[in-house]
């Protein structure tokens, strides 16, 4: 019998992880019960009771495996960490919220036994503020353009993963992973399917603009030196126009001596003008910077406090 592994990254969810655990638990019973499966939650440090709900459930049901951490290790790397613990055939991604439809499961399942090792949820419409829905589908394309790789427009990580997918992970030593752009990096055939995002009902968003920039500048700077050219390039230009505009004044002055004033406003604008542009441009190096510095101190991922139910087999 195949094993299936539903890990669900938590923090402060008190509200939704026992009715996920059980609405998961249903797909299983109801449409994919020739499959044994494994539903594995790595709790960031919850400071709710979530942690107590989730150890209740896995003391009444064994396919309920817990990992706490010791503390909040940020939304980029417990997710992934959570995926490398894993022991299924094939691995499902699924959030505490339930914005990934749940009715996707079996259909992940069927790709994936057509041969597909990656198969990802592609988020076409959502519920979410058509604003914010904008402004990532915006982000996306972005991201696409000056990637190096070919990524997926509009996914969220929400998806299935063959184990051979997840061993492969497991050997990339990234302390801090854009896991949506490793998934394309592997270059495996992937299948896709479309999907509309619910809004979340319980609960609030554990997201802020802080999480969704440190998400943005990650995809950008792990797959593209694209920025870092453009500033490049665009530095040569200011400074060949600055020459121009220079040497313009210079001859005018000299032209027209006596009538011509150049004022302080042409100074003014100017010197605000390239400072903005030079702010940018640090900005943009300090964030390469940030990531090299993060890869070079080689931190572990996550560091556990607990775990529960893991048989020795799954310790890695």
């Amino acid at each position: 019998m195949k094993k299936i592994s539903i890990v669900t990254a938590c923090y402060n969810e008190e509200e939704n992880v026992e009715a996920l655990y059980q609405a998961v638990k249903k797909i299983f019973q109801d449409k994919l019960n020739d499959y044994a499966y494994e539903h594995i939650f790595i709790d960031n440090a919850s400071q709710d009771k979530t942690v107590a709900i989730l150890k209740r459930m896995a003391a009444g049901d064994k396919n309920v495996k817990i990992i706490v951490n010791s503390r909040n290790f940020g939304h980029i790397r417990s997710p992934f960490y959570g995926l490398l613990q894993a022991s299924g055939d094939a691995v499902i991604s699924l959030v505490a919220d339930f914005q990934d439809p749940l009715e996707m499961i079996p259909k992940f399942v069927k790709k994936w036994e057509e041969g597909f090792k990656i198969v990802v949820g592609v988020k076409e419409k959502s519920d979410e503020s058509s604003i914010f829905f904008s402004i990532r589908k915006v982000y996306y394309k972005v991201v696409t353009r000056l990637a190096e790789v070919d990524l997926i427009d509009n996914f969220t990580g929400f998806g299935l993963y063959d184990g051979s997918v997840i061993e492969i992970l497991k050997k990339i030593p990234d302390a801090y992973p854009y896991f949506r752009g490793l998934i394309c990096d592997i270059g495996f055939e992937k299948a896709t399917i479309e999907y509309h995002q619910p809004a979340r009902k319980r609960g609030i968003t554990k997201n802020n603009f802080y999480t969704l920039f440190d998400m943005a500048m990650l995809g950008i700077t792990t797959h593209s030196k694209v920025p870092l050219r453009l500033a490049s390039m665009l530095g040569f230009g200011t400074a060949i126009l600055s020459m121009l505009v220079a040497l313009g004044y210079f001859v005018y002055k000299i032209l027209f001596w006596n009538s011509f004033q150049v004022g302080q406003a042409p100074l003014v604008i100017g010197l605000f003008f390239f400072s903005s542009v030079q702010l940018i441009f640090i900005g943009i190096i300090g964030e390469y910077v940030g990531n090299i510095y993060t890869q070079v101190l080689k931190r572990p991922l996550v560091i556990e406090k607990e775990r529960i139910n893991f048989s020795e087999k799954d310790q890695n």
